[in-house]
């Protein structure tokens, strides 16, 4: 059975990835890093699945497109 895809908060992302803040949202900017999504009005995450597909290769990772499946 699957586990459920956890959202992971911006001080999690930072310990995962090793990047600084800034780096963070440069990086989604950009598009070479997972975006946000918003899990309150003033709350926001990052699917931990999506984090986890970042760290294995950052260099090739691209945004989900809609119709992509979900690993």
């Amino acid at each position: 059975m699957d586990q459920p895809d956890r959202i992971i908060r911006l001080r999690t992302v930072l310990v995962r990835t090793g990047l600084s803040r800034s780096t963070i949202y440069r990086k989604i900017a950009e598009g070479t890093f997972p975006a946000q999504i918003k899990i309150s009005i003033h709350g926001a995450g990052w699917r931990e699945s999506d984090i986890n597909h970042w760290i294995e290769d950052p260099a090739s990772w691209r945004p989900r497109r809609e119709g992509d499946e979900v690993r």
